[in-house]
């Protein structure tokens, strides 16, 4: 065939596959009608092969920029089908909501009574609210509500799964309030009454079929109903019922931050002469009612802003998984949902972000916000034009610690959030952003799908047991003032103090102190309110700064420092420092590592039982269990880590020793532990060891000790590997039994030249020399570095050079090459994270106890290890043996090690192209890689160290998967 009718042939090929393209002819019937019929259009080669039009590179560069791959993109747009509302969903809630306020609207009235007469409501039903001080003034009686409204992000259409909440405001009759309602609780307890009688006019529906009581984001003062139908839909969905002021009833300007509603003397019972004006202002309390007369214009607000971003509703979607990831979306105190729709549309009308962003650039915008903005310090607001009377900035921040106003100049609604919650907001935003852009990172599932649970995201976590001693602690600190304006709620009065208390005292031994947030209660409308007590433990969570938290001197100023020392009491003396200054100071517990890492410990404990009477059988430390757990077996409180140090200083000896040797054929080109304990991951270190050579005889020929048969036997030495390797030559032999005794040569040179220079203990054989040196036994063994390159090439009997890989080979490699390695690399992961080889050997530990010893080996162990400090997102770096010893676990139960490599990226050289290409060939080659695939920078494509175990039965087993319940 001819080459030109070859050419021609691929052509007609090519334009015959192209055929599916078509285009459409329109033709009319005979009755007129128009049909359109399809015909196929052939395509030109030039067509079929066009560059890409300016239109689809921009499509391409966008999806390459804004989402790193498609698959991100992806990824997002399935979440967001997977949170929002179904269709069905909807009509179930809007079929219930009509039911519910049929019935809300057909509340009997009854006669007016004081507030304090509650022999209306029958025996059954339970008034949602602490009634200290028992009685206050006012008359009060049930009515139709005035209105029954959607509120909330069901009715902005922000509501997502899986926790669906919809809320109704009823707008409070007028006959059941009056104009003094304000003063001295008048209006949380007709709130909470009308709330009572709407739950026992509900209780004979057949529609509902359970009715409780909770409270708004764990504000006492704000309780709602809790509605939930009957029949299939029972669990689906929960509806709120907020009993709110109708609009306008109270002036806004009475609820100043500066403004006092709470007298004194109805609060405490004892008589005053204080006039009005210098009575202690009430900011909370004036902010919980003032929440109540905003609802429906809030809602009106974020309407007409979402109505000019097509993207706000996903955005907030996003934004509150977010949130809900990092347990910062629910309790008392957070930053819940309408605080990030608030947050949004701030973004939108001040014009940092643009209506026509994509609901990923929306999230990404947000974060970048709050991670660059401290509302501590300048707080916002949505008021365009507020109003005279309205407070300043200046006003609000001197009554609150976070301050973000709503559209109306009068409401902070960031009144409940502590500083402490909002600089842990501010640090996970600026986590979050620092992996973003990270091609090694998976963002998505960083950001939006893994939990972060104060347990694992904390380096130190201890919590508040006995929360009843909080009451002598604001006796003590004198806080009356803020106890009125809390309403008696003791634990959110005395938490600020604790929190700065707590923040003086460590200062910069920590990055960040978080507090949990105390969920809202709820109870069923038969039980009387929850006491504060009943409340679970405030748990605190400790971000350490590695390299000062464990200093156990507390350097204060000059002498006669007032402050210094009513911070730290009786622990605070004068000291005299190496450089002449005389200073106060305090001095922590503190000879061992163990003793160290548990001074936080010692000043969180001595700060809470000298200034707010918390003992310390009330404090429960978590990070000194893990502690205890390391230094079990041992009768002097150690964790290992000394031990180590000792034999890596050891070793550092030697290791010169050798370099400096003179009289060797060939140069020392390199000394490499390989050994666990030089990288401290051991679990048990090797001890030193004084010999009692009375336990033994001397054989005269191999000059050896030989125990004693009357006596004990001895102890066990672990010899020390270390790997020396010595320079090429054309000199070395290419015959494997030749090289063998060339080294043993170099075995019996190195023993007389440790013996003459050094007076050192050897031991020499053909195929180590052993060293005794400072109680240790390092075991030296010589390497070459052609060795295993010369084992696997084999002569066939036809005269061929054959190279094949084998078990000797890999297993020389694997000892004289990697190993050493690797125990470099990890040694020095060790120095940039002090608590690295803490955890190695807890997970070591673990795993021994679970018999897991032979399926993940030390090597192995010590790599997974690794990965949580050089790859923590979306966590930072482990601080404690604790945190990272429950990371490791959850590793271990939730890493899909069937779709991924662990790439654990050594001395960080790996590139973006490599985890590209490490991950290619996983997929390519998945079938044939260990179950467990670990690749690092000298490992991309085997595994060396997972290649034999574990095995897939192991793997598969129950234990696995039961990881993650186990901690």
């Amino acid at each position: 065939m001819h080459p030109s009718d070859s050419f021609h042939d691929e052509e007609e090929e090519e334009t015959e596959e192209a055929e599916p393209s078509v285009k459409a002819k329109r033709i009319r019937s005979e009755e007129e009608k128009e049909v359109v019929v399809y015909h196929p259009v052939k395509l030109s080669r030039n067509d079929l092969y066009r560059p890409p039009t300016a239109e689809e590179l921009n499509q391409l560069k966008e999806a390459e920029s804004l989402f790193h791959c498609s698959l991100l993109k992806m990824q997002m747009e399935e979440l967001l089908k997977e949170v929002v509302l179904s269709e069905h969903r909807k009509q179930q809630i809007d079929s219930f909501i009509q039911t519910v306020t049929k019935l809300i609207q057909t509340v009997p009235k009854t006669p007016k009574v004081e507030v304090n007469d509650m022999s209306w409501l029958s025996g059954a039903v339970k008034v949602p609210f602490l009634l200290l001080p028992k009685t206050t003034k006012g008359k009060f009686c049930m009515a139709p509500p005035a209105s029954v409204d959607l509120i909330g992000s069901y009715a902005l259409g922000t509501c997502i799964k899986p926790h669906i909440r919809v809320d109704m405001a009823v707008t409070l009759p007028a006959e059941v309030l009056q104009p003094k309602d304000f003063l001295n609780q008048r209006y949380p307890r007709k709130r909470a009454l009308y709330l009572a009688g709407l739950a026992q006019h509900l209780q004979s529906s057949s529609e509902v079929v359970t009715l409780r009581f909770s409270c708004l984001h764990g504000n006492r003062l704000r309780p709602i109903l809790l509605l939930t139908p009957s029949g299939k839909d029972s669990s689906s969905f929960t509806v709120g019922v907020h009993a709110c002021l109708p609009p306008g009833y109270f002036k806004p300007s009475r609820f100043h931050p500066k403004r006092n509603n709470i007298r004194t003397e109805w609060y405490t019972g004892l008589k005053t002469s204080n006039p009005e004006s210098s009575e202690p202002p009430t900011p909370h309390y004036n902010n919980s009612i003032l929440g109540d007369l905003l609802p429906r214009s809030h809602l009106q607000f974020l309407s007409a802003v979402s109505s000019k971003c097509s993207a706000f509703a996903d955005g907030v979607a996003l934004l509150k998984v977010w949130l809900h990831q990092r347990q910062l979306d629910q309790g008392a105190g957070c930053f819940n949902g309408f605080l990030a729709s608030m947050l949004l549309a701030y973004l939108l009308i001040s014009h940092r972000i643009s209506s026509t962003m994509t609901a990923y650039q929306l999230l990404r915008n947000s974060l970048n916000f709050i991670a660059s903005t401290d509302l501590t310090v300048s707080g916002i607001s949505l008021a365009k034009n507020p109003d005279p009377t309205a407070p300043s900035l200046a006003d609000f921040h001197d009554a609150f610690q976070v301050v973000f106003v709503d559209p109306s100049g009068h409401l902070n609604m960031c009144a409940d959030v502590t500083a402490c919650t909002y600089k842990q907001l501010q640090h996970e935003a600026s986590v979050s952003m620092h992996f973003w852009d990270d091609p090694s990172v998976d963002g998505f599932h960083c950001l939006l799908m893994t939990p972060k649970p104060m347990i694992r995201t904390s380096d130190h976590v201890f919590q508040l047991c006995d929360l009843v001693k909080l009451q002598s602690s604001c006796k003590k600190q004198n806080l009356l003032c803020e106890l009125m304006d809390h309403s008696g709620d003791y634990i959110h009065t005395a938490l600020p103090f604790i929190l700065s208390l707590l923040q003086r005292g460590l200062g910069q031994r920590i990055h960040l102190l978080a507090h949990s947030l105390t969920p809202s209660p709820v109870w069923s409308v038969e039980s009387e309110a929850p006491k504060y007590k009943t409340q679970p433990p405030l748990s605190f969570g400790l971000l350490l700064n590695p390299e000062i938290s464990a200093a156990v001197l507390e350097r204060g100023p000059p002498a006669d420092s007032s402050k210094f020392r009513q911070l730290w009491g009786p622990r605070s003396e004068l000291r005299r420092f190496q450089d002449g200054a005389i200073t106060e100071a305090v001095l922590w517990e503190g000879k061992s590592m163990y003793q160290k890492r548990l001074v936080p410990k010692q000043i969180i404990t001595h700060l809470l039982q000298l200034h707010a009477d918390i003992p310390e059988s009330s404090v429960r430390f978590v990070g000194a269990l893990v502690d205890d757990v390391v230094k079990m077996g041992r009768e002097v409180p150690s964790t290992g880590e000394e031990e180590s140090l000792v034999v890596v200083q050891s070793y550092d000896d030697l290791s010169r020793k050798l370099w400096k040797l003179e009289g060797l054929p060939l140069s020392i080109t390199a000394v490499q532990g390989a050994h666990p304990a030089l990288r401290y991951t051991q679990v048990f270190p090797p001890e030193p060891l004084v010999l009692d050579h009375s336990f033994f005889d001397r054989d005269k020929i191999s000059r050896s000790l030989v125990p004693k048969d009357v006596k004990p036997c001895p102890q066990y030495i672990t010899p020390i590997t270390v790997i020396c390797h010595m320079e090429g030559s054309g000199k070395w032999p290419h015959d494997r039994l030749a090289i063998r005794h060339i080294r043993a040569a170099f075995h019996i040179s190195l023993a007389e030249l440790l013996k003459k220079d050094h007076n050192y203990t050897c031991r020499p054989c053909p195929t180590h020399l052993d060293v005794w040196k400072n109680g240790l036994a390092f075991r030296i063994q010589v390497a070459y570095h052609r060795e295993p390159q010369v084992l696997r090439e084999r002569v066939t009997a036809e005269g061929l050079l054959v190279v094949r890989d084998n078990e000797e080979a890999q297993a020389l490699e694997m000892a004289t090459i990697h190993k050493p390695l690797l125990t470099s690399m990890l040694h020095g992961l060790q120095q940039q994270h002090p608590c690295f080889g803490a955890v190695c050997r807890l997970a070591k530990r673990w795993l021994a106890a679970q018999l897991f010893s032979d399926e993940i080996t030390e090597d192995a162990a010590d790599l997974l290890v690794a990965s949580l400090f050089l790859q923590p997102a979306p966590f930072t770096a482990p601080g404690s043996p604790q945190v990272g010893f429950l990371r490791f676990l959850h590793l271990l139960s939730s890493f899909d090690w069937r779709n991924n490599p662990l790439v654990v990226n050594l001395n960080n050289q790996l590139t973006a192209a490599d985890y590209t290409e490490i991950k290619n060939d996983f997929m390519a080659s998945r079938d044939s890689l260990p179950v467990m695939f670990l690749a690092t920078p000298k490992d991309k494509k085997l595994s060396l160290w997972t290649r034999r175990a574990p095995k897939l039965e192991i793997y598969c087993s129950e234990v696995f998967p039961k990881l993650g319940a186990s901690h």
